[in-house]
Order: C-alpha cells, then sequence, then structure tokens
C-alpha cells in the first residue's frame, strides 16, 4: 500500500480527504462495499462475509442543501449532513448500508434513506440499553438475525471460523490504534490529534487488512520523525461523532494538544477488544452491548443498587483512567446540537471531572465549519486559564 515517495502519514491524510477513492475502486474489481452508523455495529460480521466495511460521515465543509426538505429542523446535524451527502451522490458506490438504534436520529434517519433512496441492502441492528441479563440474550439473538440477514444478502454461509478470524482482524486493528494512542503519552507527544483523527478517518474507509497495514506503518513512521508536536496543555476531548481533523487543529492553534479521547470516532470503537468464547456471537454480544462506552447504555444495575459517586465511577470511571493514563491538564465537553444522550451527560460528568481536580470547558456547537470558528475565543481562553 506505501506509495513511493509519499510517507505514511501523507497517504493517511490523502485517503480521510477522498475516503470514497479506494471504496470505488474496490467495487470495479467485484467487491461490495456496505456503509455503516456508529461504533455499535459489528463489522466482524460484514468482514466474515468478504464485505467491506466503510463508515458513514458526513461533510463539515459543505453546506447542508438537500436533506431540509426531508428531515426534521431538530435532527442531528451530523446525520442530516450524512443524508445530504448521500442525496448529492457521495455514497452512491454502496452495495447497501446498515446502522444500530444507537439514538433516535439515526432510527428517523434509516426510515428516510431507506424510502428515499433505495438500496439492495438495508438493515437497521436492534441494540438493547441495558446491561442485564436478558438484554445480552436478546442482542445475541439479534445478531443471529443480523448475520442470517447478510448470508441471504451474499448467498454465502458465515462460518464460525470465518467470524473467529474475521474477530483477529479487527483485534488487531484495534491493538494497533491503541498502540498508535500511546504514542500520545510522552510529553510533549509524538503525534498531533488532528493527525490521529485522519487516520481513523482513513482505516475506517479501508479493506480490514490494509488499515492494519497503514497503522503499522504510521507507528513506525512518527517513531523515526523529530518534527512532532511541540509542548502545550494536554487536553481530552468527550463527545459524539467529530470526523473532521478541524476541531483538533483549532484546539492546536490554540495552545493545546489533544492527546486522548471518549468518542464516537476515537476510542470507542477501539479501545476494547472482543473476547474469546465458543461462541463467536457470544464473544460480539459482549463486546458491542457492554464495552462500547456511549451515553446511550445505561449502566446502573436497578433502583437504589449504588450512591451517586458509585453511578459516576460506572459511567465515568474510564474516562477518569483516560485522563490519569495521558497526564490530561483539562477536559473539553463537545456536544452537537440536538444531541440529547450526551448533553444529559454534560452536568454528572462535569461535576465528576471537576472533583477529581479536571478543569472543564463544555461546548454545544452545530455540524458546520463556521460553527467551530466561532469557538476559538472560548478555547482560548479555557487553555490559557488552565495554564
Amino acid at each position: 500500500m506505501d506509495v513511493e515517495g509519499q510517507g505514511w502519514l501523507e497517504q493517511a491524510k490523502r485517503i480521510a480527504e477522498n475516503r470514497d477513492k479506494r471504496a470505488r475502486e474496490l467495487k470495479i474489481d467485484g467487491k461490495k462495499v456496505i456503509g455503516y452508523f456508529c461504533s455499535y455495529f459489528p463489522l466482524e460480521i460484514l468482514t466474515a462475509a468478504d464485505l467491506v466495511p466503510y463508515r458513514i460521515m458526513g461533510n463539515l465543509t459543505d453546506t447542508i442543501t438537500e436533506a431540509h426538505a426531508y428531515c426534521d429542523p431538530a435532527l442531528c446535524p451530523f446525520v442530516k449532513s450524512c443524508f445530504d451527502a448521500a442525496l448529492k451522490g457521495a455514497y452512491d458506490f454502496l452495495d447497501g448500508w446498515v446502522t444500530p438504534d444507537s439514538c433516535d436520529s439515526r432510527v428517523n434517519i434509516y426510515r428516510i434513506w431507506k424510502y428515499n433512496l433505495p438500496s439492495p441492502y438495508t438493515y437497521w441492528l436492534n441494540v438493547p440499553n441495558f446491561l442485564d441479563e436478558d438484554c445480552f440474550k436478546f442482542f445475541k439473538e439479534e445478531l443471529v438475525l443480523f448475520k442470517k440477514s447478510v448470508e441471504k444478502f451474499t448467498q454465502r454461509e458465515i462460518s464460525d471460523r470465518k467470524l473467529e478470524q474475521a474477530i483477529d482482524l479487527h483485534n488487531e486493528q484495534r491493538a494497533l490504534l491503541r498502540e498508535l494512542y500511546q504514542l500520545r503519552r510522552p510529553e510533549p507527544p509524538l503525534i498531533y490529534g488532528s493527525e490521529v483523527i485522519q487516520v481513523i478517518m482513513a482505516v475506517a474507509s479501508l479493506p480490514i487488512e490494509e488499515g492494519n497495514q497503514l497503522i503499522q506503518g504510521i507507528i513506525a513512521e512518527v517513531q523515526r520523525r523529530s518534527d512532532g508536536p511541540k509542548s502545550k496543555k494536554r487536553l481530552l476531548v468527550w463527545g459524539p461523532e467529530i470526523d473532521h481533523p478541524a476541531f483538533f487543529q483549532l484546539i492546536e492553534d490554540c495552545g493545546g494538544n489533544v492527546v486522548t479521547d471518549d468518542l464516537c470516532l476515537g476510542t470507542r470503537c477501539f479501545w476494547y477488544d472482543v473476547g474469546k468464547s465458543p461462541d463467536p456471537l457470544d464473544a460480539l454480544s459482549v463486546r458491542y452491548l457492554d464495552r462500547v462506552m456511549c451515553p446511550r447504555t445505561i449502566r446502573g444495575k436497578g433502583e437504589g443498587w449504588a450512591t451517586y459517586q458509585q453511578d459516576l465511577e460506572e459511567r465515568f470511571g474510564h474516562i477518569k483512567y483516560f485522563a490519569r493514563e495521558f497526564s490530561v491538564d483539562g477536559v473539553i465537553l463537545y456536544v452537537m446540537k440536538y444531541c440529547d444522550l450526551h448533553e444529559f451527560d454534560v452536568p454528572d460528568l462535569k461535576d465528576y471531572l471537576e472533583k477529581e481536580g479536571l478543569p472543564v470547558l463544555h461546548i454545544e456547537s452545530d455540524y458546520t465549519m463556521a460553527a467551530l470558528g466561532a469557538l476559538k475565543t472560548r478555547i482560548q481562553a479555557f487553555v490559557e486559564m488552565i495554564g
């Protein structure tokens, strides 16, 4: 995959800026490419069926013009941007697309998209919001149904062996991305946050083997280079989908380095592996239901199970872990407009982090470049305050 005279990071940047190029090439070669939303979707089932998973993203640099006629004004602007891009032909190469019911906006866009832009294959995966035994059983059965649906679409059986091989490949990618994140632990970090998001954007549009090769090359390149980031305030960003380097570049311009995150297109994708189990669908059900650390999953054990502080630890303890492991100086809570799931968590999370001695900035923004630019003064003041 290496291009002579072009570094691995430059390749990732090029792929991230032209995400559909490789997918369109694969389509010409006879591969089937399936778009997907969200970190809750079990990519291993698609890979085991010899399908290429392709993460659906919005277009931050393009004004939403077509989707308004189909969508509620209060719909998530990220999801609306994805549909707007589809209406403009950005996803016309997909052989199908799938989404979990991870939020109301994705449920709504599934219906709107399926009706107005029919596709050879679509699937809506029912994901429980709780973590009790019945929910794991239910989700396992949902994965069985999804697997059968993919087998019917591809006319190809998905054996346990193929699933196990796919799990190994995706666990390899998760391990590589964690290794890439470890390069942000030194001070100064060895790689910019704006570069890391481009790597994740790139691998989310490539076949799993090609993505793994790209990350391996980038890790080796970053370990050798001498022109990395300078010492700045070390920040953690929490929030929903951030699928463009502009937000991270803005923070870097304001005197901060994003050294870790709790984001949909970040640690939620890869921090936890799929475990081993005699039935690979059992392993997938546990990993995707329990180990995607999103606010849409209710992590308590029923009414009266814990004190307020114990509840906070259950929901946000992993963020404290990231803050300590990556020596974070402050936290930015970034919430997309109309994202109730994240907005409802902000008061508790802010309280929890501040009690841990971490300065917190809460910002809300629309999914536009102009909206990002308006945040510069607040981010700059926050970085100066923690300085």
